[in-house]
């Protein structure tokens, strides 16, 4: 039993912390972010110009590194809002934080949660 719950646990650690610094890590479509309000659900004031996102699960203030697969480009992002709300999109970006990526629209990145 002891040895089945020490391989559960060393699994867990690598999926979760395979790369140091990192807690977790996440892939999918990134879309910019429209704003329809004055403010996040976490009550901060919306600003298109500021390197900030939402996302359907992470804690507000969580920090996100955002890699673009298409082009390499990476971003460090802080989680204010919650979203998206569309089937297969992982993660909505300010203005700003596309135009760090290289894109507008769509895009498929990799998320890499830095702090919980």
């Amino acid at each position: 039993m002891t040895s089945k719950l020490f391989r559960a646990a060393f699994a867990a650690a690598f999926i979760v912390g395979g790369t140091a610094g990192i807690a977790r890590a996440e892939s999918g479509i990134a879309s910019v972010y429209g704003y329809a309000g004055s403010k996040t659900a976490s009550g901060e004031r919306a600003q298109p110009g500021g390197l900030t996102a939402a996302h359907r699960t992470l804690k507000f203030g969580t920090q996100v590194q955002v890699t673009n697969k298409r082009n390499g480009r990476t971003v460090t992002v802080r989680i204010n809002d919650r979203g998206p709300f569309i089937r297969g999109r992982v993660i909505d970006l300010t203005p700003a934080g596309a135009r760090a990526l290289g894109f507008n629209g769509l895009a498929p990145v990799t998320l890499a949660v830095l702090n919980k």
